[in-house]
């Protein structure tokens, strides 16, 4: 059994919507990072940076921190959305979100959306990132019917939750075609559905704006 430290943020999402992907039993611990608790020793023991999210897997007594790291060992050990033969196309999409999508929109997010006003330089530099990286993904999704190729992989169920925020973003998810297509092409799937709405199951997946 998979016990998963979460909060209710993109990376939680992505591990939980691969827990049901691969259809894996897993028990959600919640991480009340309003009230500082991925401060509390015995998380920090778990996760030295105090960052969401982190699994436990019981049948093995190994802990992992990093969601792209949750990731690959969940692709691992299940044998699913992490192919050896697609693994050098993976690795570089997985890679760009933990390095550039992630970091970068989540710093639009405090800018535009959480502390407007407070810093104009901050809200147009990463504005004008966030929207480059629409587009790159959209360039991308062009010629390829997921991130890493034709088949969906981990590199997807990592980039898409932060594509999910988009309502917040304001840069109008529906004017990017390719980008729409697979977001909502990952949308309708049972298990992201699922996933999404582990930590409150009143969250609906965001529809195109």
């Amino acid at each position: 059994m998979i016990e998963l430290f979460t909060a209710d943020t993109p990376n939680g999402k992505k591990i939980s919507i691969m827990l049901e992907e691969i259809g894996y039993e897993y028990k959600v611990t919640k991480v009340d990072i309003s009230k500082d608790e991925q401060f509390k020793p015995e998380f920090v023991k778990l996760s030295p940076f105090s960052k969401i999210p982190v699994i436990t897997d019981h049948d093995t007594n190994e802990s992992i921190f990093e969601s792209g790291a949750i990731l690959m060992y969940l692709g691992e050990k299940s044998g699913k959305f992490y192919d050896q033969q697609d693994r050098l196309k993976i690795n570089q999409w997985l890679m760009a979100q933990m390095g550039t999508v992630g970091p970068m929109i989540g710093q639009h997010h405090q800018f535009h959306h959480y502390n407007p006003g407070k810093s104009e330089f901050g809200e147009e530099r990463y504005f004008k990132i966030a929207k480059r990286i629409y587009q790159e993904l959209d360039k991308r999704l062009k010629n390829s019917k997921f991130l890493a190729g034709e088949n969906y992989t981990i590199a997807d169920i990592a980039t898409w939750p932060w594509i999910a925020r988009h309502p917040i973003h304001d840069i109008g998810l529906k004017n990017y075609k390719n980008l729409s297509r697979w977001y909502l092409e990952i949308a309708d799937r049972d298990a992201v559905i699922k996933g999404y709405s582990s930590m409150d199951n009143d969250s609906k997946i965001p529809g195109l704006i």
